[in-house]
């Protein structure tokens, strides 16, 4: 039985590999290029939130200087949303949007066909409960903005990817 199992385990390989199969992830694809860019961000507390994970995402290799550098702006907008009988709001929902721009650094020339810069925007929601006692109100909102934070990495990276991908 287990000379038959690694059969057909080497059988998929084998037309994995032939029909031109390479991982999203893998040192050949787009995502091997993502580690040297370098993030600008809004020098604040979400920037850094925001830098800290797409760093994370895009797997940032500080060793090596970067071929590329994106610099985002990002604005937020806080809503109350329900009403408690003493007319406060009961959470909050959190917008956050990012305009990034991805260009070469020191003009060099590498995924990005030509130097031209490719730019985009993302926007994520989140919401957080409203707490009545100070400290759980400014933790709530910090974990909201980090989730907000996390999401937009998330994004951009994949708008990133989806547009490298097409040159």
């Amino acid at each position: 039985m287990r000379p038959a199992l690694a059969l057909i385990a080497l059988a998929g390989a084998a037309l994995l590999s032939g029909c031109g199969f390479t991982p999203m992830y893998g040192d050949l694809g787009i995502g091997a290029g993502l580690s040297r860019i370098a993030v600008t961000t809004p020098d604040n507390r979400l920037g850094y939130r925001l830098r800290e994970q797409l760093e994370d995402a895009l797997g940032r290799d500080g060793s090596a200087p970067p071929l590329y550098r994106l610099t985002t702006e990002v604005t937020q907008e806080r809503r109350p949303l329900g009403r408690r009988i003493d007319d406060t709001a009961s959470r909050y929902e959190l917008t956050v949007k990012a305009d990034w721009t991805l260009t070469p650094a020191s003009g060099g020339i590498g995924l990005i066909s030509g130097g031209a810069p490719i730019k985009g925007s993302q926007t994520t929601t989140t919401t957080y409960a409203a707490a009545d006692q100070p400290y759980a109100a400014i933790a709530a909102q910090q974990d909201g903005e980090d989730r907000a934070a996390a999401d937009l990495a998330r994004l951009i990276r994949l708008d990133m990817m989806r547009a490298l991908a097409g040159q």
